[in-house]
């Protein structure tokens, strides 16, 4: 286009120039505009274009991006990177190009044994090769240690070295081996003995035989540390973690005017009527875990204190009544709490932890009072509820094993030993005489208490893991949390059968062992999952009759209020404990 123009331009003025030099000379000639038959094209892409491409040949590429959009000449492929200098590094690398806080650090491939041996030599003599240098310059270090050793390195050993070596060696083959006269001929000779003698060592000899010298101090004492060490992997090591117990009291004082202790229920707490209702709004928060919140269990007839188990190793008790604070922190466990139980007057409680620690406290005090340990994480612990067996203690292990121990004098008493994988649930049925497990293995395992034989085993192919069990207020039915989004019913009595009547679902709890919980009239089941909300049934209908949106994240546990009957406690993976009304 560009040519065309001037050509016309070119050709105008060629018109015009006779007409003015002459214009007598010339007849008079009618000028008409010129044309051109080419289309109109727009040509300031086409510009852009050229001049953008003559600016990419001497622009530097970016190294960070990984795409781009020209072809660069090798010499632009291979400048060093450069830019505008950091006002505030001294070599001028921004911080972005820095790999190392020295600089830029390359990458070099070099095999491990060159490493080595060039790493070594620059120790032993001062100077070792350069592997990024260029051909003039291969080796840093000292340089006349270099000219004077002939550039070996400690690998390389001169040939002299080697003969004196060799020379050293021999010496002390004949060392010891005298040789007479006559004895000289036959040194030579393989098939004597003095030959054998002579050539009894060989490179796969081994080592010489040496006497053994007296262990010096030092080495005595790490003898003894190793011994002791591997005596307590052989025996002790079993056992969980050791960690010191602490416990801090959070209230104005332990006794009051009249030398109550701080646990003490209220005179006049009792419940003000049978019927039960759902709450409706949030009431009081309870914050102070800086982890997740693994279980809430309130304190057994009165529910004037809850105990919280945490993931950030320690369990709490607050206040529900009066103050709402914290009131006790026990800290026990080297890990996150798994799982807590009350005893039946709530004076002392249970604790597990992923530390493979059972601990048994005072709950006033925060003493404990005994400390157990299989060397297996305890998934789940439970006391006997009867009045007379409450120092029996139950804990669901890891390793599939429900273990039984005697709080009195410590020792294992029984081990129920029949499911296939880690045990989640132990719950007491048929007036304490039996109890019903459940585990990873997808099965529920009735036995006898006392007696480590299954009386009945509920296992069907459409069953998943059921990994919290709630007790109907009844006693009459047991409700199972299964992990295929459903909450199904069994029966207690002798059959164990599965009501198929009553199924409860909506919810979403796959993956999450969050817990199913009866109000106190047994006229609702509530549930929390794994989004955060707490789900609430009919008993009777099986419609759910009401959600609430109480965590984020999971809402792991919920509790009714044994007295307060249309309170219900929450607990989540935010680490907070919500009191609902």
């Amino acid at each position: 286009m560009d040519f065309l123009q001037s050509y016309t331009e070119k050709s105008k003025d060629e018109d015009q120039e006779p007409t003015t030099s002459s214009p007598e000379s010339s007849p008079p000639r009618i000028s008409l505009p010129s044309k051109s038959s080419a289309p109109k094209v727009d040509d300031t892409m086409l510009a852009l274009t050229v001049a953008d491409a003559n600016r990419t040949l001497h622009k530097p590429i970016d190294p960070s991006q990984h795409v781009v959009p020209f072809n660069p000449t090798y010499e632009q492929l291979w400048t060093p990177i450069y830019g505008p200098a950091h006002p505030y590094a001294k070599d001028g690398i921004a911080q972005g190009m820095r790999n190392h806080k020295l600089g830029f650090v390359e990458d070099a491939a070099i095999q491990p044994f060159v490493f080595d041996e060039q790493y070594n030599t620059f120790y032993k003599y001062g100077y070792a090769a350069d592997p990024s240098a260029s051909a003039g310059n291969n080796y840093v270090g000292d340089l006349d240690a270099l000219q004077k050793n002939d550039g070996v390195s400690v690998y390389n050993i001169p040939q002299h070295e080697q003969k004196k070596r060799k020379i050293e060696k021999k010496k002390e083959l004949m060392e010891g081996l005298e040789i007479d006269g006559s004895d000289a001929l036959e040194v030579d000779n393989p098939a004597s003995e003095a030959w054998l003698l002579k050539n009894k060592k060989s490179p796969w000899a081994g080592k010489k035989d040496s006497l053994q010298t007296e262990l010096t101090e030092e080495q005595k004492k790490y003898a003894e540390e190793y011994a002791k060490k591997k005596a307590e992997e052989k025996s002790g090591g079993e056992k969980g973690e050791t960690f010191t117990d602490k416990s801090t009291f959070h209230g104005k004082e332990e006794r009051d005017y009249q030398g109550r202790s701080w646990i003490a229920p209220p005179k006049d707490a009792k419940a003000n009527n049978d019927h039960c209702y759902i709450p409706k709004r949030l009431v009081h928060t309870w914050s102070g875990h800086t982890k997740g919140v693994s279980a809430i269990r309130f304190f057994p007839k009165h529910g004037h204190l809850i105990l919280s188990a945490g993931m950030d190793t320690k369990v709490k008790i607050w206040d529900v009544f009066n103050s709402g604070k914290c009131m006790r922190t026990y800290m026990g466990h080297a890990k996150a709490v798994r799982d807590i139980s009350f005893c039946n007057d709530g004076t002392k409680f249970l604790t597990a932890g992923y530390d493979k620690n059972i601990k048994y406290w005072d709950t006033e005090t925060g003493q404990v009072i005994s400390s157990f340990s299989t060397g297996k994480i305890p998934y789940v612990v439970k006391l006997n509820p009867d009045e007379d067996k409450q120092n029996i203690l139950l804990a669901g292990m890891s390793d599939k094993k429900i273990v039984q121990w005697d709080m009195n004098t410590g020792q294992i008493t029984q081990e129920y030993d029949q499911h296939l994988g880690a045990v989640n649930t132990i719950t007491f049925v048929d007036n304490n005489r039996r109890f019903v497990t459940s585990s990873d293995d997808k099965s529920l395992r009735v036995w006898e208490f006392g007696i480590p034989v299954v009386i009945k085993y509920i296992s069907e192919p459409h069953m998943h893991s059921m990994p919290s069990i709630s007790l109907h207020p009844n006693s009459n039915w047991l409700a199972a949390q299964s992990l295929d989004n459903q909450i199904l019913i069994y029966s207690t009595r002798e059959r164990f059968q599965l009501n198929k009547k009553k199924r409860f679902a909506g919810h979403i709890v796959a993956g999450y062992a969050c817990q199913v919980n009866f109000s106190p009239d047994g006229r609702f089941v509530m549930s929390g999952d794994g989004e955060g909300k707490c789900w609430f049934w009919d008993w009777k209908s099986c419609k759910v009759f009401r959600t609430l949106k109480c965590h984020e994240g999971v809402c792991i546990g919920c509790e009714w209020h044994p007295l307060e009957q249309s309170k219900v406690a929450t607990c989540g993976w935010d680490g907070l404990i919500k009191y609902w009304d």
